[in-house]
């Protein structure tokens, strides 16, 4: 794998877990504003922007695999 290729897939691993926190906490203060109980659902809605932004980066790790798992 040559080193422009390698650079490009860090770089978009690198703004998939800020991407899903962004995410994450935006739907956790809506909820947290609907219900009157932002403390509560701001970091629940943090914890699942986490887990978005995992799922993100392993989506595009899994492209780089051919059907038989090597790259």
């Amino acid at each position: 794998m040559n080193d422009t290729k390698m650079n490009n897939k860090n770089q978009k691993n690198s703004f998939s877990l800020p991407i899903g926190m962004c995410i994450g906490l935006s739907i956790g203060t809506a909820v947290g504003a609907a219900t009157q109980n932002i403390g509560t659902w701001l970091p629940i809605g943090l914890c699942l922007g986490v887990a978005l932004g995992t799922a993100f980066s392993s989506s595009d790790d899994s492209e780089d695999f051919n059907s038989d798992g090597k790259e």
